[in-house]
């Protein structure tokens, strides 16, 4: 049977994603590969994340990218930056770039190698401006971060689909299918006991790949959709970052 992989927040951290796919999961071009988003920001190479998976995609593997709200922060920060005006000859930085920077767009910029938003390559631009926001798969809806089930359609919030941190659900309105998420980090007991749970339920696979000095955290969680069963890739990354303000966002 083929097999489908659903991948969470890998946030710039490359070489966890490499080893994690080519070392565990060994995917051949008949299983389908689900990224729930957040594929840069905080860790040592956001481009090099995205880089990864472009290839995959040109070598015609069966990806699905979904959008995370770091690549909504991107996106924002640099149309932003292509309307601000300068003064005296000098361009200060966006109040959006500057909240973006608090929540590791540093450390992507750093990775593309400039300063301001307005430098990325237009090619990521649209890149993730074509990611889709959710994604449904059997028994299953892959989303990044969850839903507003206070709507009576909960697919029209798309801003709660890359946003929200909490939520109370109500599976009538998504036909009793199990959410997959991340964006809120949980520690590896709590996804455990998430996945081996029956019937319809919400499962976080965010482990908080960054979370490096927090015992339970510090991962890269692959779930598989046919079997029910994970793996864990524990970070390879150098990530030197400030870890102390994370959980905000």
């Amino acid at each position: 049977m083929d097999k489908i992989w659903v991948i969470p927040d890998t946030h710039g951290c490359v070489l966890t994603l490499k080893i994690l796919i080519e070392n565990q999961i060994e995917p051949d071009k008949k299983d389908k590969l689900i990224f729930v988003g957040d594929y840069i920001d905080r860790g040592p190479d956001s481009k090099g994340v995205i880089d990864y998976i472009m290839n995959m995609e040109k070598q015609g593997y069966d990806i699905i990218t979904l959008m995370g709200n770091h690549e909504d922060y991107c996106i924002t920060a640099w149309e932003d930056d292509q309307d601000a005006k300068s003064f005296l000859g000098i361009r200060p930085k966006t109040k959006t770039q500057k909240e973006w920077e608090m929540y590791g767009g540093v450390q992507t910029l750093e990775s593309f190698g400039v300063d301001r938003p307005r430098d990325i390559p237009m090619v990521y631009i649209d890149w993730m401006k074509k990611l889709e926001y959710y994604v449904e798969v059997s028994d299953f809806i892959i989303v990044h971060a969850g839903f507003n089930f206070d709507l009576e359609d909960p697919f029209e919030d798309r801003f709660s689909m890359i946003w929200i941190r909490e939520f109370t659900t109500d599976l009538k309105k998504i036909n009793n299918k199990t959410i997959i998420h991340g964006h809120v980090p949980v520690n590896l007991e709590y996804i455990d006991m998430a996945i081996k749970a029956k019937g319809p339920r919400v499962i976080d696979i965010d482990n908080g790949i960054y979370f490096i000095n927090m015992p339970g955290y510090g991962n890269l969680v692959a779930l598989e959709l046919t079997k029910m069963e994970y793996a864990v890739q524990s970070v390879m990354d150098e990530v030197t970052f400030n870890n102390k303000n994370t959980w905000r966002r």
